[in-house]
């Protein structure tokens, strides 16, 4: 039981599973998942697929995170991509043509890694604080993206751009498959390699592992160029979701969802050790949280309400000291059942 309660995904799985019941106590269908044309249809399975924009960005975020960053223009980043992608599309003569699509998430997405580098340089070079470096970004990423769209909100009607965030594959959504995929390549690289262990040592201490001879800068530019370029998948999705690039409402807020996803999975904001899984946790437990609002019937004004107070909830449910308050408790039980005099003394 110890080690259970100790278990870094416990609390995050706890808080989720908590949401799922609490749903599926107010509404039986809530986890109800129908087949309709060889496709999976449902609840579940729209949380998933809702999911992938913010599951993409948190994955940046977790990197930077590690490396005692923050990345606060993820937002901004989405805007410029699906400005970028739907400028080309607009732009071209056949809209439907595969090429054409394929040329345009191209360039969105090096405009989007152009970014990252960008705020890399002025983080592991330059030397600017996280947060500044990435506030320039946030406040001018979206006139850059009103720039691409001339003002306006590009609307296009494209089949092989819309099935990026519309369309189904092995009978799950594509949007949630390309998150999938972008989950597992992170894990393979941060896990799997040395990678992992230097990213946590440059966030734990960036002068003790410079000193012994950790290329912080490379790792720190690396991360922030990640976190854009998984930011401008997630902005690509979204744009390819409402046929549209609007660049005042593409990715808004959702830096602060990200860093609250983060944070609910456990990875610490102080940098050094974090969790994939934790985030891609963190992440459902937000994207549920907003199908809970919607089915115990809370009015939109007060939604932002209900879910400061249930994230407040989950937080300190995962809050250290009370798991320490837990353990002990578990532990005194424990002595007390395993001494029969003690038992005899309370009776």
């Amino acid at each position: 039981m110890k080690k259970l309660l100790r278990y870094r995904l416990f609390w995050p799985l706890v808080a989720l599973l908590a949401l799922v019941v609490v749903n599926t106590i107010a509404s039986p269908q809530f986890i109800a998942i129908t087949v309709r044309d060889g496709q999976l249809y449902g609840t579940p399975i729209d949380i998933l697929r809702t999911s992938a924009p913010l599951l993409l960005v948190a994955l940046g975020m977790t990197v930077v995170i590690a490396t005692r960053g923050i990345d606060l223009s993820v937002g901004a980043v989405m805007a410029v991509s699906g400005a970028v992608a739907l400028t080309i599309i607009d732009a071209s003569p056949d809209p439907g043509d595969p090429a054409t699509v394929a040329v345009a998430v191209a360039a969105a997405l090096g405009v989007s890694l152009a970014l990252g580098a960008w705020n890399g340089l002025l983080v592991s070079v330059v030397g600017i604080q996280p947060i500044i470096a990435t506030l320039v970004l946030m406040l001018a990423g979206r006139g850059v993206a009103l720039l691409f769209t001339e003002g306006f909100i590009t609307t296009v009607n494209s089949a092989p751009y819309s099935f990026l965030a519309t369309g189904y594959l092995f009978c799950l959504p594509v949007a949630f498959l390309l998150a999938l995929v972008a989950v597992f390549a992170v894990s393979l690289v941060e896990r799997r390699t040395a990678l992992g262990l230097l990213t946590e040592a440059v966030g734990i201490n960036p002068e003790a592992s410079r000193l012994a001879g950790v290329r912080a800068r490379g790792i720190i530019f690396g991360a922030y160029a990640l976190s854009a370029f998984l930011a401008g998948i997630a902005g690509i999705i979204y744009s390819a979701n409402i046929r549209a690039a609007d660049a005042n409402a593409a990715g808004l807020f959702i830096e602060l969802y990200a860093i609250l996803a983060v944070v609910l999975g456990g990875t610490s904001l102080m940098g050094g050790k974090f969790s994939i899984a934790g985030t891609v946790v963190g992440v459902l437990i937000i994207q549920t949280l907003d199908k809970t609002i919607l089915f115990l019937g809370v009015p939109p004004a007060q939604s932002p309400v209900f879910f400061a107070i249930v994230v407040a909830v989950v937080v300190v449910i995962q809050s250290p000291r009370l798991h320490h308050a837990v353990r002990q408790l578990v532990s005194a039980r424990s002595r007390r059942a395993a001494d029969p005099t003690t038992a005899e003394v309370a009776s």
